[in-house]
């Protein structure tokens, strides 16, 4: 199915129902984003206490900007460049700026989705001894792939043909057929991995840790990082909401449909959390939880090598991670062949072999920061550290805060308001949705944008 774009001359696709818009835009929220970063933002920032702040600021702030990113989306048939300049013209230096993200985020995704891959493929050939072990020189085989001189680099390629395959398939025949097939398949994973862990001896100590918020927890640190963290979890910021609010249909309810995307995004994150916290309570020390990213690929390779039956988990628990790095993936690369699209007004697969030779250029770099160019650095920080920064801590909240002036002062959010109400005639929480997106965003996003250049120079400690 397809509708015709009047400020376009190609022809835009379109989700052919609710279910498959729901199930792709839940693949795209639904990432690295919940199975890699959630759990180890949840054991360093505060445990229980950081859940109930995430949920509490999912439920308004993040509830809020995605209704307004689909609306946009759906309204103008445009993605990010040119939805913010059909709104109100001379405004699309937003959409400039939003499209900017997945631009960057898009190569050194694929490049942690290559490292998947990789220990995918390991656990897949090689007993979990060989792959928890160290080398002569006491290199891990994490830090032993990403200081080679080529391997990191060919398995960013191979995850980026599974992106191809997909994408240049289409919306309805490529990303909404995949959605339908991979986030059952995801769920079922992941629950697997949850209870098992739940089961291990002392895991118990994990789950209260995991669930019960404890006061002394509480910090301006733990809202800072819940904040961020939902803007890299719900794919917020991005234009990938609008683009993908784009291909909606207008009988599509927008505010159920967020709510459902929120309740599967937050569902997984949370079975994420259940399935390593008490797994590391059980196979390790309290002090693993805080290894941060490396928490993936260095500290569970000891876990799963001291569990028993921990190859098998350790091939499930991989495979679940590349699913959800794969959904995210293409959503963040259909969102650059989007913006091309309506951008140069070219037919697709110009528009996807462009996105290509960016993502492979950006890509490589990222690939090799740590092996061949890693004495090329940007105040300390490797290629995929530098884009990381300036696409989730500078460019994401700058998006964020814009949007939410456009929204509440430039347009006024009763133009959004009537988008929503046009599919079901009744916004229920539009009285949220209005004071978030004129008041509290712009506020907490100004703050988590300023905190994050203080932290950058050093100014305060890193949340």
């Amino acid at each position: 199915m397809s509708d015709n774009n009047s400020n376009s001359t190609i022809e835009r696709s379109s989700f052919t129902n609710k279910i498959g818009f729901v199930l792709a835009a839940a693949g795209s929220a639904v990432g690295l984003g919940n199975l890699w970063r959630f759990p180890y933002c949840v054991a360093k920032y505060g445990g229980g206490m950081f859940l109930l702040i995430y949920v509490i600021l999912g439920l308004t702030f993040g509830f809020s900007l995605m209704v307004a990113e689909i609306a946009i989306g759906r309204k103008t048939r445009l993605s990010a460049i040119g939805a913010f300049d059909k709104l109100k013209p001379g405004y699309s230096f937003i959409g400039v700026i939003a499209s900017l993200v997945p631009i960057i985020i898009t190569p050194y995704y694929c490049v942690i989705g290559g490292w998947v891959l990789k220990f995918l493929w390991s656990y897949i050939t090689m007993p979990t001894n060989i792959v928890a072990s160290t080398n002569e020189a006491g290199l891990t085989i994490f830090e032993q792939l990403i200081t080679a001189p080529a391997e990191p680099l060919v398995w960013f390629l191979i995850f980026m043909c599974f992106n191809i395959l997909i994408i240049a398939i289409g919306v309805e025949k490529g990303i909404e057929k995949f959605s339908k097939i991979l986030m059952p398949i995801l769920v079922a994973l992941i629950l697997i991995v949850a209870i098992y862990s739940c089961t291990l001896p002392n895991a118990i100590k994990g789950i209260q840790y995991y669930l019960i918020p404890r006061s002394e927890e509480f910090s301006i640190n733990t809202i800072l990082s819940a904040m961020s963290q939902l803007f890299y979890s719900l794919s917020l910021a991005m234009g990938i909401m609008i683009t993908y609010g784009s291909y909606m249909k207008k009988d599509c309810n927008i505010e159920t449909s967020v709510w459902q995307i929120e309740i599967f995004d937050t569902v997984i994150a949370f079975l994420a959390g259940l399935a390593i916290i008490p797994a590391v309570f059980s196979c390790g020390t309290p002090d693993d939880l805080k290894a941060g990213p490396s928490l993936m690929f260095i500290i569970l390779p000891r876990l799963f090598n001291t569990m028993e039956a921990g190859r098998i988990i350790a091939i499930i628990f991989f495979f679940l991670v590349f699913f959800a790095a794969l959904t995210s993936s293409i959503s963040l690369y259909e969102t650059c062949v989007s913006i091309f699209q309506d951008r140069f007004k070219q037919k697709r697969i110009p528009s996807i072999v462009f996105t290509l030779l960016i993502c492979i250029v950006i890509g490589s770099l990222a690939s090799l920061g740590y092996g061949p160019l890693s004495m090329i650095t940007f105040f300390g920080m490797q290629f995929l550290d530098l884009f990381d920064f300036i696409s989730n801590s500078i460019l994401m909240p700058i998006v964020a805060f814009l949007t939410c002036i456009f929204i509440g002062y430039i347009i006024k959010p009763k133009v959004l308001i009537e988008e929503v109400e046009s599919s079901n005639g009744n916004f229920r929480l539009k009285g949220l949705f209005t004071i978030v997106i004129k008041y509290i965003a712009p506020v907490l996003i100004l703050i988590i944008l300023v905190a994050s250049i203080l932290q950058n120079m050093g100014i305060i400690p890193t949340i």
